[in-house]
């Protein structure tokens, strides 16, 4: 699609359909997170104000509605897919936010470690099935085939999720008195009046240095994470010469591994919690460490890695 196809001795078999630059590339894969970070405090704010299963429910639809438009956009200009990827980040930036807030009223304080990642999982989960999928739909379609896929996936998923999903236990039509009594006698008083914009302590929260050690640690992951998503398929295509398939296949495995590891790390730090093997405070700095740690040190193998197997196995 940006790139001529070659074979293995060299030969361009195939033009690319669109001759933009590196740099006009970069602007379109850093454009939806010039949005993305722009909502992603006021996303906490309304999640605390209006049902957070409703505000997270529309921004996917909203963002699946704006896929739809990418394959018009790509082939008219693109600053057009520029502005769309830009509005998809600022809808899908209140993603993360919402889903702490349907957290609030439905995770017990000692499970919520396990239930938040066994959610945060299914972005991983999304990656594994997606890349290859996507993969094998341009291989046999076209480039523009997994943007109309994932559109129509994420209508039809907003009208599951308005039938089944409710914003708390009182509120669930099926749920059994005995579990939503156990939910609600967990979290304790949850009436408390929820921040605004002119209650929070703007002034503490940036001058403290477990906010700053927050930011930098979800600065660095999710650096690296995009990184995987973004780059990683043409990555294996430019630097190791694979197809389309293959390269998003292969694209898929970290994936994989995050989608196993992450809720077998929330049961662990669940359990250490729960038996007070360690404190909280020490959980989450162990696994962070260790996580940032090990992922370093493979980002660095991959920087010097000279053959395909080495950079698979350390991706």
């Amino acid at each position: 699609m940006m790139s001529n196809s070659t074979n293995d001795e060299g030969n361009v078999t195939a033009l690319s359909e669109f001759h933009w630059s590196p740099e006009t590339i970069g602007y379109v894969d850093a454009s939806f997170f010039w949005g993305y970070i722009i909502t992603q405090l006021p996303g906490g704010f309304l999640a605390s104000r209006w049902p957070a299963n409703r505000l997270f429910g529309t921004a996917i639809f909203l963002s699946s509605c704006l896929n739809l438009l990418i394959p018009a956009a790509t082939k008219l200009d693109p600053t057009a897919v520029i502005v769309v990827r830009v509005i998809q980040g600022l809808v899908e930036g209140v993603t993360y936010p919402a889903c702490h807030g349907i957290w609030r009223w439905w995770a017990p304080p000692l499970e919520r470690s396990r239930l938040a990642t066994l959610a945060f999982c299914g972005s991983y989960g999304g990656a594994v099935l997606g890349m290859p999928v996507s993969g094998y739909l341009a291989e046999w379609i076209g480039w523009y085939a997994p943007f109309y896929f994932y559109g129509c996936a994420g209508i039809v998923w907003y009208m599951f999720w308005l039938w089944l999903s409710f914003e708390k236990p009182s509120k669930h039509p099926s749920i059994s008195p005995r579990e939503q009594l156990y939910i609600e006698k967990s979290l304790g008083d949850s009436k408390a009046s929820a921040p605004t914009i002119f209650t929070t302590p703007w002034v503490k929260v940036f001058t403290s240095m477990p906010v700053w050690a927050i930011i930098v640690a979800n600065f660095f992951w999710s650096w690296s994470l995009f990184i995987l998503l973004i780059i990683q398929p043409r990555f294996f295509k430019e630097v190791y010469s694979m197809n389309v398939v293959e390269g998003s296949t292969l694209a898929a495995l970290p994936h994989l591994i995050l989608t196993i590891i992450v809720p077998i790390g929330g049961e662990v730090a669940d359990f250490l919690r729960k038996k007070e093997v360690i404190s909280t405070t020490n959980v989450r700095k162990v696994f962070t460490c260790g996580g940032f740690g090990l992922q370093a040190i493979c980002l660095l193998i991959v920087g010097y890695a000279r053959n395909r197997l080495t950079v698979v196995a350390a991706f």
